[in-house]
């Protein structure tokens, strides 16, 4: 079974694919630091750098995955949707499908897609106008939705918007979409027999050693060593040894704001799993506060969360690590996949 990955990354979704049996024969990859990434982890891999240059060919592949750029559609940015060059690669996409006609494709993005708009178009036109139509007119049979990754059996409740394509209607509901939790059922959680996986399952065996992390500034660290494991911002609020100014002043210009202040001096808790890991765990709005140090995740504890192997290698600066494993879509959801879509192919 042949993968094409295209917008590889760090080689999250192909990880998991592997595991379930897929081998990815070529990978398709603009950012240098992810190339590099690969190179060290993989033996010879074939990497072409530019999507927008790339010809399929039909015959070799039976699935192709890949997650476009999302950056456009993200809930947490802008918004900008086709009108960034970024979320115009969604169809790069769509080319190469009908460039390769593999049997199955996987298409994976951030929740933001679910509900992007065209202008003066009601939420969700992208996909109702733009995509599904262009799959559809290829034949392809789709099941689309929202999953979550806690769901099957990762510490993180990480949300992400998935468009699986059946070449030959193996999915029995053309011309309708499928439900994609039809698809992929939960394996974790209510309605299942395992539990939600938190993150004392998945990070208390780390080595001991000193770990590559980013740090926070001497006034940063003080404020977060006040803050109990699982705590936030609403710790100084509720705690009548602080005053309202002490609240205004750790909050800044989050203050006066009416939008969601959840992640805002997070720590986080071993008896919970992790939020959606970003791509750096010190942005002020989505705090990633080490539950029992103060100190933000380390790198290797991002990959541990994301389920990459303890020995895959990540190249580039501090940061350049961090953004590729937040970018990256956890390991055990790409096996999931490829296990669902193998089956078919048996």
């Amino acid at each position: 079974m042949f993968n094409l990955s295209l917008f590889s990354g760090a080689g999250g979704m192909d990880i998991g694919l592997h595991k379930a049996g897929f081998i990815t024969k070529q990978y398709v990859e603009s950012d240098e630091k992810c190339r590099d990434t690969l190179r060290a982890n993989l033996t010879n891999p074939l990497l072409f750098t530019d999507v927008k240059i790339y010809k399929g060919q039909k015959g070799i592949f039976d699935l192709v995955s890949g997650g476009p750029p999302c950056q456009s559609f993200s809930t947490a940015g802008k918004r900008e949707a086709l009108e960034d060059p970024r979320g115009s690669l969604i169809f790069d996409f769509i080319r190469i499908i009908s460039e390769t006609m593999p049997r199955f494709f996987v298409m994976e993005n951030v929740r933001g897609l679910e509900s992007a708009s065209l202008p003066d178009k009601p939420m969700g036109s992208i996909l109702q106008e733009e995509v599904y139509p262009r799959f559809t007119a290829l034949g392809y049979e789709l099941a689309t939705g929202l999953v979550s990754s806690l769901d099957y059996g990762i510490a993180q409740d990480r949300k992400r918007f998935l468009i699986v394509g059946s070449r030959d209607h193996e999915f029995g509901t053309w011309p309708e979409k499928l439900p994609i939790l039809k698809l992929l059922p939960p394996t974790h959680g209510p309605g299942t027999i395992n539990q939600y996986k938190v993150l004392c399952e998945v990070l208390t065996d780390l080595p001991d050693e000193r770990m590559e992390s980013l740090a926070y500034s001497d006034a940063r660290a003080k404020i977060y060593s006040e803050i109990p494991p699982g705590g936030n911002w609403r710790y100084f609020r509720d705690s009548p040894k602080y005053p309202s100014e002490y609240v205004q002043e750790v909050l800044g210009g989050a203050y006066n704001s009416t939008g969601g202040r959840v992640g805002f001096w997070r720590r986080l808790s071993w008896e919970k799993w992790s939020p959606t890991l970003t791509t750096s765990p010190v942005q002020k709005a989505t705090g990633l506060c080490h539950p029992d140090e103060t100190r933000p995740l380390s790198v290797r504890e991002y990959a541990r969360i994301q389920g990459f192997p303890d020995n895959w290698d990540f190249k580039g600066t501090t940061a350049a690590k961090y953004r590729q494993i937040g970018n990256a879509v956890p390991i055990v959801l790409g096996k999931v996949i490829g296990q669902t879509l193998s089956k078919y192919m048996e």
